[in-house]
Order: C-alpha cells, then structure tokens, then sequence
C-alpha cells in the first residue's frame, strides 16, 4: 500500500492506495485519527457489488454505520440528492463530530463533500473513489458540488476530504466504458507533466483499459501526486491549478449539449482534441507538434462517437463556464508538454472552429 501526502496548509490528508485495502478502513480511520459516528453515501452500483463486504469488514471491526444509496448520474448530481443526503443526517442525529464516507465516482464524491461542507457548516467526510476517472480526478482537491440550471458544477464548494483510500480492486468491475473515462482524464496529465509520462501512457493504453494493476497503480501515483502538488500550490484555483482544467471548458459543453449522452472521460478527450486544434490556430503550437500530439487522442477516434453536435448551442454552453472573466471565454491551452497557458481569450469564430474540428474528429 501507498500513502501519498497531499500537505495543504491547514488542510493537509493522506491517500492511501493499493490493492483489496478497503478491508483496512476501520484500521485506517483509527490511525488516521478520524473518529465519530459513521454515514456512507454509497453509489448504488457500487453497493450491489460490495455492500456485503462492507458490513462484514464493519461489523468484525465492530463500527456502526448509517448509509443512503444514490443512483449515480448527472440529473442526481442536483439540490434534490444534496437534500436527501442532509434529511437523512438529520434523521438520524449526526452532529459536528460525524464522518461522511463517499463510496462512489465523482458525482458521489462531489455531491457528499459539498454535502459534508454545508451540514453544520461543515463536517468530516472521506473520499473512496471506486472509478479510475475519479481516483486521478475528483477524488483529491477539494472541488465539491452539483449541476443547476443545466450548467456542470456551477454550484459548489472547495472542501478538503480528511482521507482518500484508492483500492484499484474496485475497478475489477467496471465496464470498458468506464476505463476508457479514466484514461480521458490520465491523458490530460500527459500533456500537464512531463514527456516520460506522456510516452509511458503511450506505450501502455491497452494495458490501462484492461485494467492491468501494475500500470494503473503507476499511473494513479503519478497523477496523484501531480494533482497533490498543485493544489497545495493554490488550493482555491487562482493561479496555477486553473492548468487542470485542459480541455474541460470544451468538455463541459459537450457533455451538457449531448445532454450527458457523452461520458465526462470521453468528452475530456474531445475538449483536448479542441483545445490543441485551437492551440495550433493561435501559433502556441507548431504544426508539427499538433499532429505528434495528435496520435494519442485519434486512437480513440472509435471509441468515442458524438451524436449530433449544435455548435452555436455548445458555444453558449461554454459562455457559462464558471472561469470566464468580464464577459469571455477564457481557456486554457497548450504550448508544450508541460507549458500549459491560461486565461486566454480568442474570437467567438476561432472557438466555433475548434468546436468544429473535435466534433469531426469523433463524429459518427
């Protein structure tokens, strides 16, 4: 097992990761100092797999605990789960001295830390990511909240979990679909760090999608601790962390335009493709970068098929993006591996472009 140290001023916590150690929660809670009444928000997938495991490892440990299943999916991510979350705390009488357990992917993990942070001002609460897309994703940072007015995660908090445990065995269970969302978000680490990562992922894309274990623990370390690092740098995102959002501006609209038929993983994918394209339109990069660039993502030009794409629509969709300033979209792109530029702004008609060239590089 590895214990990763995500060290954030005066929020700082432990992710623990390896394989079949969901077994060592209650022993972990115990060393990590994480006392207090117990209430799981377990997705509902996740708790027909294992909710017998969870009550043996719990009982044996002699922990009680309290729990809510959710059917983890976009329209859920809403005011109305957040509110079945906080009537069953209320319930049951968790205090200030409770600890919320997210057992799910990133929609479970986003709406029980903005839960966490908004019952009684704000109450303990882990992470227990069961999806590759959330363990290098949402899992570690903070970023909490819920999709309103259909917009993604407009409403929402920065709240810390106090522990993260990452078992890859959960993983085992998971349809292609879902791994190929995780490897959309290991992707944009590719071009966040370094080139050995980048030709390490490279190399290794099958091994990732049929889940091989040595590969994946790599990979989720690497981008753990990548992702660790920049958010003890600027926790709230007003400076470098905004370099994780590659791609996303684009990928948040191409999720809610396909009104989510398109997973956040593959649309992740579709937003970089947009963003390199329109990176190489504004000289950041050089042709021949573009088309190096290029070879990771058209692999995937199979795998992910959009329907049918509005591109005024998307581009309205973008306008809304919560890190646009005075009025623009403002994005961030590629220079190099590793030379990431944010907060750029370009013609609404260089945009549309962009939009245009990820929708025919993954159309049907």
């Amino acid at each position: 097992m590895k214990k990763i140290d995500i060290n954030i001023p005066q929020n700082a916590y432990n992710v623990f990761l390896g394989g079949n150690i969901i077994d060592r929660l209650p022993k972990l809670l115990t060393s990590e100092k994480l006392n207090g009444r117990l209430f799981f928000v377990i997705d509902k997938n996740v708790n027909k797999f294992y909710s017998d495991k969870l009550t043996e490892i719990f009982t044996k440990a002699k922990f009680n605990y309290n729990k809510i299943i959710i059917n983890a999916n976009e329209k859920n991510k809403s005011y109305e789960t957040l509110q079945k979350i906080h009537k069953a705390l209320i319930k049951n009488n968790y205090g200030r001295d409770s600890l919320i357990v997210a057992i799910g992917g990133g929609i479970i993990g986003d709406v029980t830390g903005f839960a966490a942070s908004t019952y009684m001002r704000g109450i303990k609460y882990i992470q227990i990511p069961t999806t590759l897309l959330a363990s290098v994703d949402s899992s570690v940072g903070g970023k909490t909240g819920i999709n309103f007015s259909n917009t993604k995660n407009i409403i929402g908090t920065f709240y810390q979990p106090k522990m993260v445990l990452i078992d890859t065995n959960f993983f085992s269970t998971l349809p292609k679909e879902e791994m190929l969302c995780g490897v959309g978000e290991i992707i944009k680490y590719c071009f966040l760090t370094e080139q050995k990562f980048f030709n390490y992922v490279k190399k290794n894309i099958d091994s990732l999608l049929t889940n091989d274990t040595k590969t994946i623990t790599k990979v989720i370390s690497e981008a753990v601790r990548f992702k660790g690092d920049v958010v003890i740098a600027d926790e709230k995102e007003t400076g470098i962390r905004k370099i994780l959002n590659l791609g996303h501006t684009f990928a948040h609209a191409y999720e809610v335009e396909q009104n989510h038929k398109v997973k956040h993983g593959q649309a992740v994918i579709v937003g970089i493709a947009s963003a390199l394209y329109l990176s190489k339109e504004l000289s950041l990069l050089t042709p021949k970068q573009f088309k190096q660039f290029g070879v990771l993502l058209f692999q995937f030009k199979s795998k992910i098929q959009l329907g049918k794409v509005n591109k005024n629509s998307t581009y309205k969709i973008m306008q809304r993006d919560k890190k646009n300033r005075d009025g623009q979209v403002k994005l961030v792109l590629l220079k190099d591996i590793g030379n990431i530029v944010t907060d750029i702004s370009c013609s609404r008609k260089m945009i549309i472009d962009a939009i245009d060239y990820g929708i025919t590089v993954f159309s049907r």
